[in-house]
């Protein structure tokens, strides 16, 4: 399928009014496929192109949840990029990327990540740059690409980078955006941890899992992105419970489903790994 290059600018209705207020905001966009998810709730996920398996454990533990409830935002470079974005179309969530070049097939890279866009933009999804058509990246346009992946959203998630990083040009960023700033910590031996471990230090908040996302914003109407169903029945009957009575305690959901606790626990825990449900500060499960 062909997805032709769609140009915005500031007085569209589509250019995303929150990204209208961060210093030197794009004077256009010009995007590829959905252009509706420019004006959904993002969350920006960014990181080191040399990830480690510790890195992409963070990526898959994380994001499937984190998507159901934003579009994902992101550039696509090797390691954790590619890896949130993969992550988010496992999950059908919806993802964005934002490019250092123009947006043609021809100028997208790296190429070993081509496939992976297309099928971002096969799935609903989209692409956006500020520059024009036939427009090469290079060293200066990276930075300037990280204002818009960091401004477009409400928060950002460093998962692994070095001291001296393109991630934490974006975190710098989103700091200066008065966007919230999130990080996933570390290995104090490992040189890809030392840079969300620093911002740590500085006041961002720690992450260990989608929910230490989602309780910083639980006042908000976030953008569900995914489907919650299920196929399987004792998944539905739980799913069901929480839609009619709210944040409930195992007990309740036992006592409520008539079956026994081992069956229930099991389901739980499932769907607490699938991103169904998540349990809040109290201990209570809630629907994602």
């Amino acid at each position: 399928m062909a997805y032709p290059i769609i140009e915005i600018d500031q007085q569209s209705s589509q250019y995303p009014e929150i990204l209208k207020h961060i210093a030197q905001p794009p004077a256009k966009l010009y995007c590829r496929g959905n252009v509706d998810l420019l004006n959904t709730t993002c969350f920006a996920v960014v990181g080191t192109r040399r990830a480690t398996p510790y890195g992409h454990e963070a990526v898959i533990s994380i994001i499937p949840s984190l998507s159901r409830h934003f579009t994902i935002v992101s550039g696509l470079a090797l390691g954790i990029d590619a890896a949130a974005h993969q992550a988010t179309l496992n999950a059908h969530g919806n993802a964005i990327i934002v490019l250092g070049s123009s947006v043609e097939d021809v100028m997208i890279g790296p190429r070993t990540n081509f496939p992976l866009a297309q099928n971002i933009l096969n799935q609903n999804g989209l692409i956006i740059s500020e520059y024009p058509p036939k427009s090469s990246a290079h060293k200066g346009t990276f930075p300037a690409r990280n204002r818009i992946i960091s401004g477009l959203s409400k928060g950002v998630l460093i998962i692994e980078a070095d001291e001296r990083s393109g991630s934490l040009i974006t975190a710098r960023q989103a700091i200066d955006q008065n966007r919230d700033v999130f990080a996933v910590p570390g290995s104090i031996f490992s040189s890809k941890s030392s840079g969300p471990n620093t911002l740590l230090k500085k006041g961002a908040k720690l992450v260990t899992s989608a929910n230490d996302i989602l309780e910083e914003y639980d006042h908000l109407q976030l953008t569900g992105t995914a489907n919650l169903s299920t196929q399987h029945p004792v998944e539905n009957k739980i799913l069901a419970i929480l839609q009619e009575r709210g944040p409930s305690d195992t007990e309740l959901i036992i006592r409520e489903t008539g079956l026994n606790a081992s069956e229930i626990m099991a389901a739980l825990s499932m769907m607490e790994i699938s991103g169904l449900i998540r349990q809040n500060n109290s201990g209570q499960f809630i629907k994602n």
